[in-house]
């Protein structure tokens, strides 16, 4: 018995099992900390991918279409025109015809009560647009105005002049803007929700 008592053959044998259970809990965790530093890498590569597209789809928005919109809203072929001038960004009108016009020339106040003013873009968008990438699926940027409110100006002509500013001097012209728009635009891979950017865009007409 007490042979057995001082017998120290065992404590070799459990030091090397505590050693290497340390070295697996360190080798896990390393490999734990690579995995997650893999999965942060796409992620983040997945939303520069498309906050460009956002970036991108906001430029044809409010540089191209927009300005053809606020020239052609009143007509009773609006939708038919402009889906048909943009093919090329496969431009789809989404909200009512009526809908956009009240949009564009009232206050958010007096918008139809069907008309969609919540802040995500996805959500009934007005207008959506196709971005094609250099490899895998394309890019839908989706764009709906949230809040309108009204100028300094009427919305007459293409020269915005006249109303709604007293000017001092006959040197000084202040810019007109009859209105000033809030829209959400949110870009998004075709068939995968994780990559995607909201932007939010303040436009001056």
């Amino acid at each position: 018995m007490i042979h057995l008592i001082r017998n120290k053959d065992g404590i070799v044998l459990v030091t090397s099992l505590m050693l290497t259970l340390i070295s697996l809990t360190i080798v896990m965790a390393l490999l734990y900390m690579v995995t997650q530093g893999v999965k942060s890498s796409g992620q983040l590569r997945k939303y520069r991918t498309a906050v460009e597209a956002s970036y991108g789809g906001t430029d044809i928005l409010v540089k191209d279409i927009m300005p053809t919109i606020m020239q052609n809203y009143s007509s009773s072929s609006f939708k038919t025109t402009m889906e048909g001038a943009y093919t090329g960004v496969n431009l789809q009108m989404l909200s009512d015809p009526k809908c956009i016009q009240k949009k564009l020339s009232k206050n958010t106040a007096s918008w139809p009560s069907g008309c969609s003013n919540t802040p995500n873009p996805k959500q009934s968008p007005d207008m959506q647009i196709t971005l094609n990438s250099t490899s895998g699926s394309p890019f839908i940027v989706s764009s709906k105005i949230v809040d309108t409110v009204a100028g300094n100006s009427d919305t007459s002509g293409l020269q915005l002049e006249g109303s709604g500013v007293a000017e001092s001097s006959s040197l000084l012209t202040p810019q007109h803007i009859p209105f000033i728009y809030r829209m959400e635009i949110q870009g998004e891979r075709q068939g995968n929700s994780t990559a995607q950017a909201n932007i939010e865009v303040l436009y001056a007409y």
